[in-house]
């Protein structure tokens, strides 16, 4: 029941548009409702006839029914039976009064033709009234369906904001998947999301000295080829079809893996073994180095790092991909919480694999090569330069390769197939074949010489033929203008010289320059610690003085052996020497002599008091055009020292760099430095996540041109303050890397001129670097950005540095940064492998 003073009338009101702002609704509650622009606010009567007295609303509502005329329902008021005084009643929502003053005339049965009432003093006629009724319900029903419109376009939007948001769950569980990477404090590594990195997180170990920006930590592999391991011998493992498509389809997944070629990958999935595992057993423990990637083929393992649950893997999940790269401590512990089946690869079989298909395919090509009369009197360190441009093209049966009278740039060699040569004969209106060609055969070799029209059609005959190709422009700009060449003496045969290959991994030992007499009896005991300079990963670097002549000082590091031995490194330690002993540049640091105990193995280093190009830079934030110059100068005067003698350095950032008393800039730190000759290639993964080419990262072989990338990220480190390329986490560095320098945005600050200079240093074949080419770094030396550059002042060190550091006294150390002293006492090492150091 209605309470007093309200109808149960049942008409249901409706929403307000435009600028109405009421809601209908039943059982007698008050409404105001816009409509049109009449003007008008429907008032519902809550009241009944009383005394005289009726509410405008309640006669309104529960005086009305509905008659059927014409088949069409339409609401007619009822007038209330007798006259009613005019009166006034208030509307139960505080309208405004409205006044109620009937007129009728009276009709035969006695009912009211006709019945007025009063609203904000306006009189209004019932009947009137009533026929606005069907246009308000004709407008209720239109603007309901602009509602269910706008509803449905609401759930869409709803659907479609669900669908977006899974799919942020989805890459971010693709960001933070299973992964083992090298502990690397990371200054800027962001607070994690939902689900934590699965083995990947940050290094303790190293204590840095001030706060900011943390120093950039280098990464290496053993080598394949490396004395203390010998080669691997590659064993097939069978498998049935099922594992090997869940092999392929993990390592597919797999963003630097995924590039490897079809042959490549072919023998990694061959060559991984099977690997039964008990429920609760671990297979990677934290804080263990780690040798292996790993396939899960069934069963479920748990990831956990101090006791904390990360996260699982199942079937066809991939974990501990970094270790087969380099060295690397496990970050999180990973535990078979059911019996489990794993395929593993094993980190110095994937490196034979990467490194014999790659030199497979450079003797081959150097072979096709040779064979050709016009190339075959290259020096071998040109025929490997053409031999690492060759491309691999496909042409399908009866497709023309080359057509008569066209011109072409193009030489070709057969690889696989055969094609038939045809050509115009004068009095024939077809041409005729004249010769075939199989694998070894090339043609097109004119094209190398200018741009001739072809003399022949050379058509490719079925199943079709794969060619290597090399095109006169890259041809040119590697090796040269072949019409010279050609013609050149270069005095081999007269010598009787041996013709070698590219590949020859046989290496001229670097030779070492004789000991100084000035350093010549001093030993250990003679020398007095100072302070440290310097602290890294496999030991630190000593400021030291003679205690018998207090001014004399020099840099002692002091490299720990266990730890050497741990990671595999003695034949980087023995490069180190021997480079260093050789080298003689004013832009290098020299090597005086070398020592070596139980504990540790020492090289007593020229000392430069200015500091490191690092600190310098942190604290600066950035370096202008002129400061930058001169640094990348200084460090391109280096490589052209060590490039000539066949030394690759592979380790080039701001923290190797070091100010002499003058302020020019040295490199320091030859860890990763190896002699490989001129025209050959190394396969051993090297440097820092940073700053590795990449071809490094997918073991394509590297040689000097990654050389030349590290340059060009250390001049956009230099202008910009940070490198280019920079993840949370090495692998995440190396995916940016492998996306390419087009993907990185440059700040202003960066000058046009130095913006393309770092992309053509950076360009992702190593081949199309600039300094690659038939030039060498003097095609770096003259571009742009060197413009007006005092080269001859550089290297006869009469150039006024940028920078000039203040040094006091030979034992003034206010360049450096503070470092604790080194409580911890380094493990004997007696293994012997150090004995002639």
């Amino acid at each position: 029941m209605p309470p007093p003073g309200k109808s149960s009338g049942n008409l249901t009101g409706s929403k307000a548009y435009g600028t109405g702002a009421s809601t209908g609704a039943t059982g007698g509650d008050s409404q105001n409702t816009s409509y049109g622009n009449r003007g008008v606010a429907g008032v519902r009567v809550t009241g009944a006839v009383s005394g005289g007295v009726v509410n405008a609303d309640s006669y309104y509502h529960d005086h009305h029914f509905y008659q059927h005329h014409q088949g069409e329902a339409a609401p007619v008021a009822q007038a209330p039976k007798g006259p009613l005084p005019s009166t006034t009643s208030t509307a139960s929502s505080g309208s405004p009064q409205a006044q109620y003053s009937p007129r009728s005339n009276k009709m035969g049965n006695g009912a009211s033709s006709n019945a007025h009432f009063t609203v904000d003093g306006e009189s209004m006629d019932v009947h009137k009234v009533k026929a606005l009724v069907p246009e308000l319900r004709h407008e209720i029903k239109r603007r309901d369906k602009i509602i269910e419109q706008y509803d449905n376009q609401l759930r869409q939007k709803e659907d479609l904001l669900k669908e977006k948001e899974n799919e942020i769950a989805r890459l971010k569980e693709e960001v933070h998947k299973l992964k083992s990477v090298l502990q690397l404090k990371v200054d800027t590594l962001k607070s994690q999301e939902s689900k934590p990195d699965l083995l990947s997180t940050i290094d303790e170990n190293q204590i840095e000295p001030s706060k900011g920006p943390a120093k950039k930590q280098g990464v290496s592999g053993e080598s394949p080829s490396s004395k203390t391991l010998g080669y691997v011998d590659l064993t097939h493992h069978d498998k049935d079809f099922k594992s090997k498509q869940l092999i392929k389809d993990a390592l597919l997944s797999n963003e630097f893996i995924k590039v490897l070629a079809v042959s490549q990958l072919r023998e990694v999935i061959d060559c991984m073994y099977e690997k039964k595992v008990t429920k609760s057993s671990y297979i990677i423990r934290e804080g263990e180095r780690g040798e292996h990637l790993y396939v899960c083929a069934d069963g479920v393992l748990e990831v956990h790092k101090d006791d904390k649950r990360l996260g699982e893997i199942k079937s066809g999940g991939l974990f501990g991909e970094l270790a087969i790269l380099y060295n690397c401590k496990r970050t999180a512990s990973v535990k078979a919480m059911t019996s489990t089946t794993l395929w593993v690869l094993d980190r110095r079989v994937f490196q034979t694999i990467m490194m014999k298909t790659g030199l497979q395919k450079r003797e081959e090509n150097m072979a096709f090569l040779k064979s050709v009369p016009l190339l075959k009197q290259l020096p071998s360190e040109k025929l490997a330069k053409i031999a690492d441009v060759l491309e691999y093209d496909f042409f399908n049966e009866n497709e023309y390769i080359i057509r008569e009278g066209a011109t072409g740039d193009t030489f070709f060699i057969i690889n696989k197939g055969e094609v038939k040569v045809t050509q115009m004969i004068a009095g024939q209106s077809e041409p005729k074949e004249v010769r075939r060609l199989k694998r070894g055969d090339y043609f097109g070799e004119k094209a190398l010489l200018s741009e001739d029209r072809r003399t022949a059609n050379v058509i490719a005959l079925p199943p079709g033929v794969e060619c290597l190709t090399v095109d006169r422009e890259s041809f040119t700009k590697l090796i040269g203008d072949l019409n010279e060449l050609r013609t050149k003496d270069y005095g081999d045969e007269a010598r009787g010289a041996e013709r070698r290959s590219g590949s020859d991994s046989t290496i001229s030992p670097v030779s070492d320059r004789p000991v100084s007499k000035e350093f010549e009896n001093i030993t250990l005991d003679d020398l007095q610690l100072v302070t440290t300079l310097g602290m890294g990963g496999f030991g630190r670097v000593e400021l030291v003085q003679l205690s018998k002549d207090k001014s004399k000082t020099f840099a002692l590091k002091c490299l720990k052996k266990k730890h050497i031995v741990e990671t595999r490194q003695q034949e980087h330690i023995y490069s180190e020497k021997k480079i260093m002993m050789e080298a003689d540049s004013p832009f290098i640091t020299k090597l005086h002599k070398t020592f070596r105990d139980k504990k540790y193995v020492y090289m007593l280093m020229e000392v430069c008091l200015g500091g490191e190009l690092w600190t310098i830079l942190r604290d600066r934030g950035h370096f202008d055009d002129i400061t930058a110059r001169f640094c990348v100068a200084c460090v391109l005067e280096a490589f052209s020292y060590l490039h000539a003698k066949g030394i690759i350095y592979r380790d080039l950032k701001p923290e190797n760099l070091l100010l002499d008393a003058r302020g020019y800039v040295k490199l320091v730190d030859f860890g990763f430095a190896k002699k490989i000759g001129v025209g050959k290639k190394t396969w051993t993964f090297c440097g820092t996540p940073e700053y590795v080419a990449p071809e490094i990262i997918l073991n394509k072989g590297h040689d000097h041109s990654a050389d030349y990338w590290s340059l060009g990220i250390l001049m956009y480190e230099l202008l910009n303050g940070t490198p280019p390329f920079s993840g949370s986490d090495p692998m995440r560095t190396y995916n940016i890397i492998l996306k390419g320098v087009d993907h990185i945005e440059f700040p202003k600050k960066i000058s046009r001129s130095a913006h393309v200079l770092i992309k053509k240093l950076c360009r992702d074949n190593p081949m199309e670097r600039l300094g690659y080419g038939k030039n060498g770094i003097s095609d770096i030396r003259k571009n742009k950005w060197f413009q007006g550059f005092d080269w001859e002042g550089l290297m006869n060190l009469t150039m006024t540095p940028p920078i000039i550091p203040k040094i006091r006294h030979p034992t003034d150390t206010t360049n450096f940064d503070s470092y604790p002293r080194d409580m911890d006492i380094a493990a004997d090492e007696l293994s012997g492998w150090d004995a002639d150091f």
